[in-house]
């Protein structure tokens, strides 16, 4: 599906930057940007899920180690 992504100048500099020094096209360095930022997200919810069952588990224990 195409898109237009609009930019501000520093943005696009950036996009620019980030494309060159991986040798690919910025639409491409755009997609890995999307990716690796959703990627980020999932792990950051998988840990806080991880952390909240801890928690819930260990009480008494979690208590005990902010003493």
């Amino acid at each position: 599906m195409a898109m237009t992504l609009r930019l501000t100048d520093e943005q696009d500099a950036a996009l620019t930057q980030l494309a060159s020094a991986q040798g690919i096209s910025k639409n491409e360095a755009a997609a890995r940007a999307i990716q690796r930022q959703l990627e980020e997200s999932e792990q950051e919810r998988d840990f806080v899920a991880a952390l909240d069952d801890t928690i819930g588990r260990y009480p008494s224990t979690i208590r005990r180690l902010g003493e």
